[in-house]
């Protein structure tokens, strides 16, 4: 069992289901008056703004008819440059496991090669409740990689797919940008554990991706030494036909913000260097982006559709 319900148990009544070991009674609801709210903002309560067939995720996810993404609110990372920061402070609408599980059901029914779980760390109890029975396609766990080796062990033999970010190897950018200096060493022991867990990718006949892991990197501006070192990290750590990496071009600024280089996309020259780099660096399993993916037409809109 990986949690209880007694005072200081994993993940229940003190909360240490993420990294940042908030260690505090978390609400069950928010209507509790009891309970606080740790840095994810959210109570115990699922919560959840969209739910849809995304055709925009690596080809062996969407593929043809869409990955069933259901896309949770509240975030324990909280990347100050965020494109969901909408859903990441909480917008969206309460749901219980049984209509989580019903929402499994209708993505699935229209088609959905997974089911694509984004951002559900901090709801790891009801998640794993809502997928205990075996679903009928792959169960996909999209994650920003800050993730605890604790948490991800319940999981095991629940999650087919996983779908973590790799942001940073230098701490002073996890620092800045996502307040986790402790970030690279987190996420590189929580993308080990997933390997482990799920090992190498498997596709079937169609190119849709069966079983595995597939890593993903944002290239930010003015920060081509750190995705230099995340190629390097990967290439260095996982055999290969081991993991899928997927190199993205897609940051676009949402908001304005006190770090200049932020408030910019990423220039053709940075993603240049970047992706003849990875093409050096003997990875071949993956993906990279076309310059027009940095765009805000690709954000979903975050209007409860399919709550």
């Amino acid at each position: 069992m990986c949690y209880n319900n007694t005072k200081g148990g994993f993940g229940m009544e003190m909360c240490t289901l993420c990294p940042r070991m908030c260690n505090i009674a978390r609400k069950r609801t928010n209507d509790d008056i009891e309970g606080k709210l740790g840095l994810c903002k959210m109570s115990r309560t699922v919560r959840i703004a969209k739910a849809m067939l995304h055709e925009w995720e690596e080809p062996c996810i969407s593929g043809s008819r869409g990955s069933g993404a259901v896309f949770f609110s509240g975030c324990h990372l909280g990347c100050i440059y965020c494109q969901n920061h909408d859903i990441a402070d909480g917008h969206g609408k309460d749901v219980t496991v049984e209509r989580l599980r019903e929402i499994y059901g209708e993505l699935i029914a229209k088609g959905a090669h997974n089911i694509n779980l984004v951002t559900a760390s901090h709801y790891l109890d009801s998640v794993i409740e809502s997928i205990d029975e075996p679903l009928s396609v792959p169960v996909v766990y999209n994650c920003g990689g800050y993730e605890r080796v604790e948490s991800l062990r319940c999981l095991a033999g629940k999650v087919q797919i996983y779908l973590p970010d790799m942001k940073y190897m230098d701490a002073s950018l996890a620092r800045a940008y996502s307040h986790a200096e402790d970030y690279p060493q987190v996420a590189q022991d929580a993308i080990r554990e997933m390997v482990r867990q799920v090992g190498p990718y498997e596709m079937d006949d169609d190119g849709i991706l069966q079983r595995g892991v597939v890593i993903r990197h944002l290239l930010l501006p003015d920060a081509v030494d750190n995705t230099k070192r995340v190629i390097d990290w990967v290439a260095s750590e996982f055999p290969p036909q081991t993991v899928l990496f997927s190199l993205m071009r897609q940051y676009t600024p949402c908001r304005e913000l006190p770090y200049p280089a932020l408030n910019r996309r990423v220039t053709d020259q940075e993603y240049q260097e970047v992706e003849d780099y990875l093409f050096e660096s003997g990875i071949e399993d993956g993906f990279v982006q076309e310059e027009g993916s940095a765009d805000s037409l690709y954000i979903p809109r975050f209007d409860l559709d399919g709550v």
